[in-house]
């Protein structure tokens, strides 16, 4: 009998572990040539894809290349819905083309948006996907718990360095992702303690270089009060208002709030780790401001944003002021902004607009294009009216990836999950994950770092089963960019006297070495550039005599994945790939 009992529990215990499996995604992958030639002659190419993990719904977009300093304050579009300001735009893009695992192609006929031919030259091209035919994988539930507006995903460590666990927050709880789906111990919770009248937005953000504190934008209806604090997380207990922050406990934000605090949006705070940006709007005057904190409690900038995000005649059609915004993500130094009660989605770059305003402003989505649009049936009470909460869609978050491409949920759009959005704001379409209803959608999240988590986050409240608006779960994603062109290669035409050789080793972690040689004395640059074609380090920029040199890069502050060194001396320039491991 006592060889029976110890049996049996052997084999709970071995069905017990099997069953507490940690969360761990199949990741979709694309991969295509960097360089495609292309002689623009309005004849189809064929782009050989290869599809990896999983299937994939894949856009395909054209871009113009180094034209974004030409392109400048443009406004564009039926009811001029699209602007567009110091940055490259989209010529073309296509509807989703569904490619199996394994090697595909995508067609292109080389003409735009309009059906013309693209005039000869450089592009740039991205290829957009997600996984639209496997059910969502299941990251964890939890009772009366899901990604609702407030929340965000942190993507990097007090390091600056890529989490080999992303977290989620939203409001006052958090989950690690990674951990077993079905063990709510493993989320963590901290108490917001407020004095009486003062409520806080859901949207918090960590301090980037110590995640034991976080900001909470704070609101009190009595008087009017709105404001930043900075509490100390005490994870499952109360967290601690860090009174010493900021004056009388922390920023207040200078705005008139006479209708009180539940007057006013918000969007909660947000960090590009050198300042925290909030924003504010009155639901009842025209007054909107985007604010600058840096993290010794001092307000450095505000931007008027009213223009864009207030306005009278939509009020005096029984709709609103404003429209928020009232969500915020950041992702490479770019701000995007939204809010469910409007059709508007903006992307400011706050960091390069510090010194000049003109830069502010990246792009703006406004109604006229379908995608986010409000009030645009020919039988809609308020034609065209944007700043409308009482009509769909309804856009609780806002989210990029690494390249840019945006999403917001769509809810009360039939059986769609997202709008999804090109790096200059265009409005690609809606889209569906598998089995999508017209339920509820709350949050859509991307983490995009290179890590073994990357891909989208959502609620399933589209689902309807019994954990339909609880939790998390996961659709893989990737997107990828090249270049197409007519021209030969830089590294075809150069001088046999210029040359740049691999880095090596290739791939490496954490440190490489490149090796080249130059024809004449002269100053030597040498850049490394992120597979978004963001520089994110410099290696040299001096006077070199001619002749072989070499110099190292210490890859040990980057996040794993595909990188660029660009070597330029005179008129020549030589740009390789590198892969760093970690």
């Amino acid at each position: 009998m006592k060889k029976c009992f110890v049996l049996a529990l052997l084999i709970f215990c071995f069905i017990s572990t099997a069953y507490a499996a940690n969360f761990s995604p199949t990741k979709l992958r694309l991969s295509a040539a960097e360089t495609i030639k292309y002689e623009f002659n309005g004849s189809n190419i064929d782009i050989p894809v290869t599809v990896t993990g999983a299937p994939a719904g894949v856009i395909f977009c054209v871009f113009t290349k180094d034209k974004s300093e030409q392109i400048t304050d443009i406004r564009n579009g039926y009811l001029g819905w699209h602007y567009v300001n110091k940055v490259d735009t989209c010529i073309y893009y296509s509807s989703t083309n569904s490619l199996d695992i394994g090697s595909n192609n995508i067609t292109w006929n080389g003409k735009d948006q309009d059906g013309k031919i693209v005039p000869a030259g450089d592009y740039t091209y991205y290829m957009w996907a997600y996984n639209n035919v496997d059910a969502k994988t299941k990251v964890f539930t939890a009772q009366n718990l899901r990604p609702n507006r407030g929340g965000y995903l942190e993507e990097y460590g007090p390091d600056g360095k890529p989490l080999v666990n992303p977290f989620i927050i939203s409001g006052t709880w958090k989950w690690t992702i990674g951990n077993d789906p079905e063990d709510d111990t493993l989320r963590e919770t901290t108490e917001l303690v407020l004095p009486e009248g003062f409520g806080r937005k859901e949207r918090a953000q960590f301090h980037p270089t110590d995640h034991n504190y976080l900001y909470f934008e704070i609101g009190n209806d009595d008087t009017g009060y709105l404001g930043v604090w900075k509490f100390q997380w005490v994870p499952n207990g109360a967290a601690v208002h860090q009174e010493n922050w900021g004056e009388d406990g922390g920023v207040v934000l200078p705005v008139t709030a006479a209708g009180g605090h539940s007057n006013n949006w918000f969007s909660g705070v947000a960090t590009d780790n050198d300042y925290l940006y909030v924003t504010h709007c009155d639901r009842t005057d025209p007054i909107v401001y985007f604010y600058y904190i840096d993290f010794d409690a001092d307000i450095i900038k505000e931007v008027d944003m009213t223009e864009w995000w207030a306005n009278p005649d939509d009020a005096a059609t029984g709709a609103q002021m404003t429209g928020g915004p009232n969500n915020i993500w950041m992702r490479n130094g770019l701000a995007y902004l939204n809010s469910h009660t409007s059709c508007l989605e903006s992307v400011a770059n706050p960091g390069k607009a510090l010194d000049d305003d003109d830069y502010f402003w990246v792009w703006h989505n406004d109604n006229g294009d379908y995608v986010g649009d409000h009030n645009f049936e020919e039988e809609a009470e308020k034609p065209w009216v944007c700043f409308d909460f009482n009509v769909a869609p309804y856009t609780y978050t806002i989210s990029a990836d690494a390249n840019h491409f945006s999403m917001t949920p769509s809810y009360d759009m039939g059986a769609v999950s997202f709008a999804l959005y090109a790096p200059d704001g265009t409005g690609i379409g809606y889209l569906a994950y598998a089995g999508e209803t017209a339920n509820l959608k709350y949050g859509n999240f991307f983490v995009d770092t290179g890590s073994a988590f990357d891909g989208i986050y959502t609620d399933n409240a589209s689902t309807g089963d019994e954990n339909s608006v609880n939790g998390l779960w996961y659709i893989a994603h990737d997107s990828i960019k090249g270049i197409i062109t007519d021209q030969v290669a830089v590294e075809e035409t150069a001088p046999a006297a210029f040359t740049v050789a691999q880095n090596s080793p290739n791939p490496f972690n954490p440190t490489t070495t490149i090796t080249y040689t130059i024809a004449d004395a002269g100053i030597v640059t040498i850049d490394v550039f992120n597979a978004a074609g963001q520089k994110v380090d410099s290696l040299a920029n001096e006077f070199m005599n001619s002749g072989t040199h070499s110099v190292s890069w210490d890859a040990s502050g980057y996040s794993a994945g595909v990188y660029f060194y660009s070597v330029k001396s005179g008129n020549f320039t030589k740009t390789m790939k590198m892969t760093l491991l970690k």
